[in-house]
């Protein structure tokens, strides 16, 4: 029986798939479910996922599985952590406090990303200074300056890169549901609301889901068209070694570079000095031509192991989606629409609900292959 509790009503991520899409309106659901283009690389992301076999040992000696893992200097009660999602709001109202809560509760890291509907200053009230941030890198290098100051003073112990976003994905559903920039807002999507009551009763609570990180540096009164420029003129998305550089001079915390694909971007992140990468595509929205997270993940854990904390996210869904990919290579793991579903389905429990499935699928699958320590992993895949 499982020490960690959820609803189980909900035993997997397809029942939370299920039930968010009812819960929700469709541009929201499109928002957070699609990829880019035709959804190539979301659907491979998770196909070569679980492409990994892993091989028990059921006659081997075995005492107990122990999940806990240590990452930069703090050990957390699971692998896996609440990777950035942008405009959490926007998909259930007040999703990032919600889950911000549950990871400190569930000991797990939570990524703050800049452009999500939270504040750096709530997102350290809520987990004591334990949230990670993950900086869109701004064009102006005073707005920089003063976020880097911000999370900093939030004593954020992690600053996150973003590398992969030097253009947005093109992202069709998005745009036929006027989510693109400048947004608008359509007949179609005031149908939808009124078809939503709970998720429009429960924005009218938590008010309109904005930027709360850059709220003090936006014009007051901004339309939805001068929004739009604003996000252009204000963000730079494009990283090069100069820009992380700078950010290295000034940043005195851990930094990890989160977008990598390719062994050339892991060897520029240790000549630059960063502490870990990510090896990510955005979930699967940003390049659908593409690979697969997985596949580069396997070749950098091989060569670069021990020279830099080597960690995934992209294509994950479950505790077993965590095994493959820690028997990969990886040291750590980061999610972020299995959360967001999770929310969606089921407000406020939405968060405990799934730390706790996800710890009972993976302590499932330690036990079931005789893995004892996390690290261990990479001795119980098939080759």
């Amino acid at each position: 029986m499982s020490k960690w509790t959820y609803n189980s009503g909900y035993p997997s991520i397809e029942d939370l798939i299920e039930k968010a899409k009812k819960k929700i309106p469709r541009f929201a659901f499109e928002y957070l479910d699609g990829g880019c283009n035709e959804d190539v690389n979301l659907i491979r992301n998770t196909k070569e996922i679980r492409d990994v076999q892993l091989i028990p040992q059921y006659l081997s000696k075995h005492i107990q599985s122990d999940m806990s893992t240590e990452l930069f200097g703090h050990t957390y009660d699971a692998p896996f952590g609440i990777a950035p999602v942008g405009l959490q709001g926007l998909m259930w109202p007040n999703a990032p406090e919600i889950l911000a809560k549950a990871a400190y509760r569930h000991n797990v890291p939570f990524i703050l990303s800049t452009v999500t509907t939270m504040s750096i200053e709530r997102a350290s009230e809520l987990t004591e200074g334990r949230a990670w941030f993950q900086l869109y890198h701004p064009a102006k290098e005073e707005v920089r300056d003063d976020i880097l100051k911000r999370a900093e003073a939030a004593e954020c112990p992690v600053l996150v890169l973003l590398s992969d976003v030097p253009t947005f994905g093109f992202r069709p559903r998005d745009i036929r549901n006027g989510l693109a920039m400048p947004p608008r807002m359509t007949l179609s999507n005031i149908l939808q609301i009124m078809g939503r009551p709970e998720w429009a009763v429960k924005t009218l609570l938590h008010g309109q889901p904005n930027f709360k990180t850059l709220i003090p540096y936006m014009p007051k009164g901004l339309n939805m068209k001068q929004l739009g420029k604003f996000m252009d003129q204000t963000f730079s998305g494009r990283l090069n070694e100069d820009k992380v550089a700078a950010i290295r001079d000034k940043w005195k915390g851990k930094i990890v570079l989160k977008g990598v694909a390719s062994e050339e971007d892991t060897e520029r992140a240790i000549k630059l000095g960063l502490d870990g990468i990510i090896v990510s595509n955005h979930g699967g929205r940003q390049l659908d031509a593409g690979q697969s997270t997985i596949a580069p993940l396997t070749k950098i854990a091989e060569k670069y192991k021990g020279q830099i904390k080597i960690m995934m996210d992209s294509g994950l869904r479950s505790g077993p989606d965590v095994a493959r990919t820690l028997a990969s290579g990886a040291e750590f793991t980061f999610m972020g629409r299995s959360f967001m579903y999770s929310v969606a389905a089921l407000g406020n429990e939405g968060g405990d609900h799934i730390i706790g499935m996800l710890k009972t699928q993976l302590q499932q699958v330690m036990e079931q292959v005789c893995c004892e320590r996390v690290e261990d992993f990479p001795i119980f895949r098939a080759q």
